[in-house]
C-alpha cells in the first residue's frame, strides 16, 4: 500500500519506484490530476492518491501537468534523480529541491517558480518582493495567480 505519511505542510505517497509529494496549500484546483488519471488521483477517495492505480510513467506524466508545486515527484532511487531532464517540470529538482534528500521533509526554502498555463492564469510561487506604485511587499511563502484576458503567443 502507498505510504501516505504526513510531512510538514503536506503528504507524500510512494510506490516501489517514485514518491509523489502533495502540498495542498499550493493547489489551485486546475484538476489536471484527476481528469487525466482518476485511478490514481481521486478526490472522493481517502487517501485520495493510490500510487498503484497506474504505471509509474503515467503518474509522472500526470504530476508534470500540475501547474503549481502542489504535486511533485522524485525517484526513490536517488541516483536516478540527477539524470532527470527539465521536461519533467514537476520533478523535485525543478520545483522543490529541498525534497531531494531521502531524509529531508519540507524546509522553509521557497525558490520562485513561474508557470504559464495555456489559455489560463500565470502562476507565481515562492519567496519574492513585489514592488508597485511605490509600495513594497515582501513575501516568504506566496502564491499569485494572474488571470490572462488574452492568449499568449510565441
Amino acid at each position: 500500500m502507498a505510504d501516505d505519511r504526513t510531512y510538514k505542510r503536506g503528504r507524500k505517497y510512494t510506490n516501489d519506484e517514485i514518491t509523489v509529494y502533495w502540498k495542498p496549500d499550493s493547489c489551485v484546483h486546475a484538476s489536471h490530476c484527476y481528469r487525466e488519471l482518476i485511478d490514481v488521483f481521486d478526490p472522493g477517495r481517502r487517501p485520495w492518491v493510490d500510487m498503484y492505480g497506474a504505471t509509474t510513467g503515467e503518474i509522472i506524466d500526470t504530476v508534470n501537468m500540475c501547474p503549481t508545486d502542489a504535486l511533485t515527484w522524485k525517484w526513490n532511487d536517488n541516483g536516478k534523480n540527477s539524470d532527470v531532464d527539465a521536461s519533467n517540470t514537476n520533478h523535485v529538482n525543478y520545483r522543490r529541491p529541498e525534497l531531494i534528500s531521502a531524509d529531508n521533509d519540507v524546509s522553509d526554502i521557497n525558490p520562485v517558480s513561474v508557470k504559464v498555463m495555456s489559455d489560463g492564469p500565470l502562476i507565481i510561487n515562492g519567496s519574492f518582493i513585489v514592488r508597485y506604485n511605490n509600495n513594497v511587499k515582501e513575501n516568504t511563502d506566496f502564491r499569485v495567480k494572474i488571470k490572462s484576458c488574452t492568449k499568449l503567443s510565441g
